[in-house]
């Protein structure tokens, strides 16, 4: 088999997986398309997802679902500002014997899964965020002298709502820059909430089943990784992010005026990893540079930060990666 007829295959195989996989979310969550399909991007390509938005627009549900849908250990963390590192990670607890006596033995917490769903992680206190940011990015945690490597696929898929400030802990830059996405969930269409309705209080029960394994999700890491870029397209998302950081010869004005802090490498990786997923979604086996530019505000929009002078004129995250965006011109075809 030529290489071609390879590399055709492995995109009909990612496809095939991704149609399951969305295919069966669906029969629980109404519309969202978009949302769903960045939520799987970021499981698919390896990285992690924060979703904001409001109280009840289906953020839980989804990724329950998700995890349903997918034969990986699943666990859910509701985060509180009184919940502690020891609360997620594990403890030693002491044990009572069946012959007599006690002995200590380590009791793993949630976070010793594959998919994680972490509950409004703005509450947690920033001692407990730091233990959930060393397995986000380690892939292990550490609990007094022992280390537990934390089975792949591993998945951080977060929440947080954006309205309601108080008693939270916004996170730091340095936390928010390891999620791949930011993903913002919005209202459902009108038409669709009379499904949403019927799903939701009538008698109708829809059952959930594993169209993939953590294995089969482990494989599509790899197609995604071994996906080529060309690199006129790798320059294109070099200088998307280098545009969205003051002062520099790529940057649009409103960025220079606006921006206190622009996106990292790790802006550039995602939007090639999200480059590769959407490449092999339009059934391609090289990377585009429409297919990182589509995932540019969810892969940007938590790594800019906006300056006061720009919060107070209105200037948001999604407007700035806009106009980087427009005048950051693609490279010629």
């Amino acid at each position: 088999m030529s290489e071609a007829e390879d590399a055709k295959k492995a995109a009909e195989k990612f496809r095939n997986c991704h149609t399951r996989i969305r295919e069966e979310v669906g029969k629980v969550i109404v519309g969202q398309h978009k949302v769903i399909d960045s939520v799987l991007t970021a499981l698919l390509a390896g990285g992690h997802v924060m979703l904001e938005g409001v109280p009840g627009l289906g953020k839980t549900m989804l990724v329950r679902t998700l995890g349903e849908s997918v034969d990986v250990e699943f666990s859910r963390i509701q985060f509180t500002p009184d919940m502690m590192p020891a609360d997620i990670q594990g403890t030693s607890v002491l044990v009572e014997q069946e012959g007599g006596g006690h002995e200590l033995r380590f009791q793993q917490g949630p976070l010793v899964a594959q998919l994680v769903l972490a509950d409004e992680i703005n509450r947690a206190t920033p001692k407990t965020q730091s233990a959930l940011l060393e397995a986000m990015q380690e892939h292990q945690i550490t609990v007094g002298t022992r280390t537990i490597h934390l089975e792949e696929p591993y998945c951080v898929m977060a929440t947080q709502n954006p309205i309601e400030q108080e008693g939270t802990y916004p996170l730091p830059e340095a936390q928010l820059d390891r999620f791949l996405f930011k993903v913002l969930v919005d209202y459902p269409e009108v038409s669709e909430y009379k499904a949403i309705l019927d799903r939701t209080t009538g008698t109708m029960d829809t059952k959930v089943h594993a169209v993939s394994s953590g294995p089969e999700i482990v494989a599509m890491r790899e197609i995604v990784r071994s996906v080529p870029v060309p690199d006129a397209v790798q320059m294109d998302a070099i200088h998307l992010v280098v545009g969205t950081q003051p002062g520099s010869k790529f940057a649009p004005q409103l960025v220079t005026d606006n921006v206190a802090l622009g996106a990292s490498p790790r802006g550039a990786q995602g939007l090639i990893l999200a480059g590769k997923v959407n490449a092999l979604l339009a059934g391609r086996y090289s990377v585009a540079s429409e297919d990182l530019r589509a995932a540019a505000h969810d892969v940007l929009r938590h790594r800019v930060i906006v300056n006061f002078h720009g919060q107070s004129e209105g200037i948001t995250p999604d407007m700035i990666v806009s106009a980087v965006l427009e005048h950051v011109k693609p490279p010629a075809k």
